[in-house]
């Protein structure tokens, strides 16, 4: 299975974003896609993330971050090394596009997090 076909499958496992949060307020800037993250307050003070996007790859990317940093303390997201997407070759293959949509997500993610902490 190729990269795309894994980040499609992915997608398809993101913990959904009810409609009612697909707004201004959890969408993701810099995305070419739609792309909607929220961060609510799980147990123990930690995050839990929901999101969609209406692009299968970007949803992918979405689910491969909301995976790795779902139901973490907010300091621990905020300071997360997600280097990995490097060291995996993900960013290698994506578009200039998809790639600044990537980087847009995590430092808004990132930023949520601080927030919250």
């Amino acid at each position: 299975m190729g990269r795309y076909e894994h980040l499609i499958d992915l997608g398809r496992e993101i913990p959904q974003i009810a409609d009612a949060h697909k707004d201004d307020a959890h969408r993701i800037e810099g995305c070419q896609s739609k792309v909607w993250v929220r961060a609510e307050p799980g147990e123990g003070g930690r995050l839990r993330f929901t999101g969609d996007s209406n692009a299968a790859i970007t949803r992918g990317l979405a689910a491969l971050l909301i995976r790795v940093l779902d139901d973490q303390p907010p300091a621990d997201v905020a300071a997360a090394d997600l280097g990995f997407l490097g060291e995996i070759g993900m960013e290698e293959h994506l578009s200039p596009t998809r790639k600044n949509g990537l980087h847009a997500m995590v430092e808004q993610i990132k930023g949520r997090a601080r927030r919250a902490a």
